[in-house]
């Protein structure tokens, strides 16, 4: 089996997450090679058969261009798997290439299961198993799903040239909102999951984010009820944190939520359910109701 690993490379910079898609590979038992539009000044520590287009020639972004590059790649090399970080890139350039090649799609895959990959569906509230059919495929993988792997050693590159003809102009990075709270920054977060039950139980979650000289936090579920201004919002489609210490209240554990709070220095985790998927990564699991252990903690915080 053959993997096909396709890096990011943005502002200059390899991204650290590339070497995700060599832990996935790695738990697939699969060979692989890597393509990248990127610089000889940012090379992967990795030994084996880098494909390599110059970004300062064909742009660090430019869809059109990077999928007639990676498509030289794919048929020089014919992998079995084409595999993306499910990021903005990765979600632009996959299913161009699995156009392409008329080949499947598997996107955000977050484990490997018995002939397939495991998938978040329902807005990550479950989760399903699927397998592609067609000779290749397209997948794209959740950011932190996979621990990141260097394979180490020097790349044996293979250069690649296109047509810079596009119907697209990449014109730059356009920074985020300014947040008005930037819990990159904080030491200490408390945040609440849908296990608060409702809205009115945020204040009790708030109670012991001050008590701990924290910020307060929340899961996707509980900022998409409304019940806490998206800027609160901790995993992949909020903030990405390293506190010292990450308190998560009625927080079950999807994926998205770990792979934005899993580099905490220390988790505390208050949940019902024991086997709550949380609990794999958490220091401490406390498992009692949330609404009656966190003012408990506060009161005796406050004396």
């Amino acid at each position: 089996m053959k993997t096909l690993l396709v890096g990011e490379y943005r502002e200059g910079k390899l991204l650290d997450t590339t070497y995700e898609l060599f832990g996935f590979a790695s738990q697939l038992g699969a060979e692989t090679a890597l393509f990248l539009v990127g610089s000889d000044s940012q090379l992967p520590a990795y030994g084996g058969t880098l494909y390599l287009a110059d970004a300062g020639r064909h742009g660090e972004y430019n869809p059109d261009c990077h999928k007639r590059l990676l498509v030289q790649a794919i048929e020089k090399e014919q992998p079995d798997y084409i595999v993306f970080l499910h990021s903005s890139y990765g979600w632009d350039l996959a299913p161009r290439i699995a156009a392409t090649l008329r080949a499947a799609q598997v996107s955000e895959i977050v484990a490997l299961v018995d002939g397939g990959f495991e998938v978040g569906s329902c807005n990550a509230k479950m989760r399903r198993t699927v397998k592609p059919t067609s000779p290749k495929a397209v997948l794209t993988i959740q950011a932190g799903a996979f621990p990141a792997q260097q394979p180490g050693g020097a790349p044996q590159l293979q250069r690649l040239e296109a047509d810079l003809a596009s119907a697209l102009e990449f014109v730059g990075y356009e920074p985020a909102e300014p947040k008005d709270v930037d819990l990159a920054k904080a030491e200490v977060i408390v945040s609440a999951g849908r296990g608060i039950g409702k809205k009115d139980n945020v204040p009790v979650i708030q109670a012991l984010a001050k008590a701990l000289g924290g910020e307060l936090g929340a899961s996707r579920p509980v900022v998409d009820a409304g019940w806490v201004e998206h800027s609160h919002q901790v995993g992949t489609t909020g903030q990405t944190v390293s506190p010292k210490l990450y308190v998560a209240c009625g927080i079950s554990g999807a994926i998205q939520h770990l792979a934005g709070m899993k580099k905490s220095d220390f988790i505390l985790a208050i949940n019902k359910d024991k086997d709550a998927p949380i609990g794999e990564i958490a220091d401490v699991l406390v498992v009692a109701d949330v609404l009656q252990f966190a003012p408990a903690l506060t009161a005796k915080l406050a004396n």
